[in-house]
């Protein structure tokens, strides 16, 4: 008897069966079954995933496992890694100091750094502040040069190398590299910007990047599971096992360490690599917890004021027709709307992070698993985030957990 009113609301909505199944399960159950899914279609072997609302992060969870070896359950208390996301909180500190009056959006980087700094880097001589923060610089992106692949990420890395900070600027110096367009003149994406700024947040504060995150954006938020692996101690039992997709493209463009081996088909593990090769432009850790707080603190004007993240926001355009680009953020398309945030991917990990523009809803998803070279068919976040089954599942958990008393 219980089950002819569905199979009459089925019959008069025309739901179709996954349907049917989401509206007959809990929010949370949902969003799981969303991740589960995913994992299971992409081979992925861990999900930790964090939701967060005007009243803080109202859920966290994992799926999967942080260890295929020992089946060790993937959880919340991991850090993973979160690649390009890191620039935003650099960008975040650079913001700061434009506010304080102590660098401009116009300042060239050359003559905060001189010229030995950045001798041989095409571009790095004429390229502003503005112009790094946005990927319009010019500059070309050491993350592509085919030695550093391999050395950064592949045969040539050694487990024990903890990478110099501005030692990737050597792979775009000499002209390895042209630049891709006359500064501010066009979009082209490049890790090279982000290890720039480092340096002139370092120069320019007389303080090492470890602190200023720490003292001038963490400690405020009360965010201790942040961390820049390779320049600050991490506990080796919170970080999951790290993967990454053994795919053709990768094994012509990185080639594989001997330090790394096949943990499943598909599946290099790389878990005795670190993320000391990204510095400022792609090496911190987080916990999706502390990476959705900061992300709700960026949304809500308590990490850069409301004026200067608009600023962040004034997006333009890049070379995709559903994704926009500003100072240290993205402006990326998802099903019925856009999300206001990064991506990133590392060897090993995988992550997303921003917030819905239309909606009270603040994303983050993390895997331990890798894309980067591993060709266009391979799995990243930010793929799940556009499905509409994610952001509904994501809408629907929010309003289940936070019910929308009044507006922001």
């Amino acid at each position: 008897m219980p089950r002819l009113p569905l199979l009459a609301c089925v019959v008069a909505l025309g739901l179709t069966a996954f349907e049917v199944c989401a509206a007959a399960r809990s929010a949370e159950d949902e969003f799981r079954a969303v991740l589960v899914e995913a994992s299971r279609q992409h081979h992925l072997p861990g999900i930790s995933a964090a939701i967060a609302t005007r009243q803080g992060v109202i859920w966290t969870g994992a799926v999967g496992y942080a260890n295929l070896e020992t089946r060790a359950r993937a959880n919340e208390a991991y850090l993973y890694g979160i690649g390009s996301i890191t620039k935003t909180f650099i960008a975040c500190l650079v913001e700061r100091l434009i506010d304080e009056g102590r660098l401009s959006l116009d300042t060239k980087a050359v003559d905060i750094l001189g010229p030995e700094t950045l001798a041989g880097i095409p571009n790095a001589d004429r390229s502003t502040i503005r112009q790094l923060l946005n990927h319009s610089s010019g500059i070309p992106t050491w993350e592509f040069d085919a030695d550093w692949i391999r050395s950064g990420r592949g045969a040539d890395s050694r487990p024990d190398r903890l990478w110099g900070k501005a030692e990737t600027l050597d792979y775009v110096r000499g002209g390895r590299h042209p630049a891709t367009n006359e500064p501010g003149r066009g979009y082209a994406y490049a890790n090279t910007n982000f290890t720039i700024l480092g340096l002139i947040l370092e120069k320019v504060t007389g303080r090492d990047v470890v602190a200023l995150l720490h003292d001038d954006l963490l400690g405020p938020l009360a965010l201790g599971d942040i961390r820049l692996e390779g320049f600050e101690p991490v506990e080796s039992a919170r970080l999951p096992a790290r993967y990454h997709y053994d795919t053709p493209e990768f094994r012509r463009a990185a080639g594989v360490s001997p330090a790394f081996h096949v943990a499943a088909p598909g599946l290099l593990d790389v878990s005795r690599s670190n993320l000391s090769t990204e510095w400022t432009a792609g090496g911190l850790l987080a916990t999706a917890h502390d990476l959705a707080s900061f992300a709700l603190a960026l949304r809500d004007g308590r990490v850069v004021p409301p004026a200067t993240l608009a600023r962040m926001v004034n997006f333009g355009p890049t070379d995709e027709a559903d994704e926009e680009v500003g100072q240290g953020l993205f402006h990326e398309q998802v099903a019925g709307d856009w999300l206001v945030g990064y991506d990133g991917g590392v060897l090993g990990f995988g992550a997303v992070m921003g917030w819905l523009e239309h909606d009270d809803v603040v994303i983050v998803l993390m895997t331990n698993v890798g894309m980067m070279h591993a060709g266009d068919a391979a799995w990243y976040p930010l793929k799940l985030v556009r499905s509409k089954a994610f952001v509904d599942a994501a809408r629907r958990l929010a309003r289940d957990l936070s019910p929308p008393t009044s507006h922001r």
